[in-house]
């Protein structure tokens, strides 16, 4: 084996390595749904139902059963735009009960902001809409957080 021959080989194998490495750190694959990690009370019933909404619209989900306050402190999210839950996607938190439209169309804009907001537990919302409910409906807003504890309206339900 010449050098030339040597050195290929070895920045082959360092590059294999390398690549092994940093696996944990890639992105999903173009073919793999995002992943939503959601923090929860292990009896939240509307909760469960949210999740069950957004891996209906093509998310994949991990649980962690341990209350939300400490991820939504950790995430930057304000208190006042609080719910039962918070999740992240895409380096992005969400709080509380958003739609999966809202949650897709800001993965795909990518904005400067913390994430995305529906304060409260508003009657309609996704996890908020089963039949327990009577079909009853809150007008509520999707709120766009950014930095410095400010909101913006992303999208309203009326």
């Amino acid at each position: 084996m010449n050098l030339a021959s040597h050195l290929i080989g070895r920045r082959r194998f360092g590059t294999a390595i390398a690549a092994l490495a940093l696996a944990p750190f890639a992105p999903a694959r173009a073919n793999e749904p995002p992943l939503i990690e959601v923090w929860k009370s292990p009896t939240c019933g509307c909760c469960k139902d949210w999740i069950a909404h957004v891996e209906a619209n093509g998310f994949r989900t991990r649980t962690h059963d341990n209350g939300n306050t400490d991820a939504r402190q950790r995430l930057g999210v304000d208190i006042r735009y609080g719910s039962c839950h918070t999740a992240l996607v895409g380096g992005y938190a969400i709080e509380g009960h958003v739609p999966a439209r809202e949650i897709k169309r800001l993965l795909k804009e990518k904005p400067a902001a913390i994430g995305l907001a529906v304060p409260a537990m508003p009657l309609g919302s996704p996890g908020m809409d089963g039949p327990e409910y009577g079909g009853r409906k809150d007008a509520y807003d999707v709120l766009l957080l950014t930095k410095g504890k400010g909101a913006s309206v992303f999208q309203a339900y009326r």
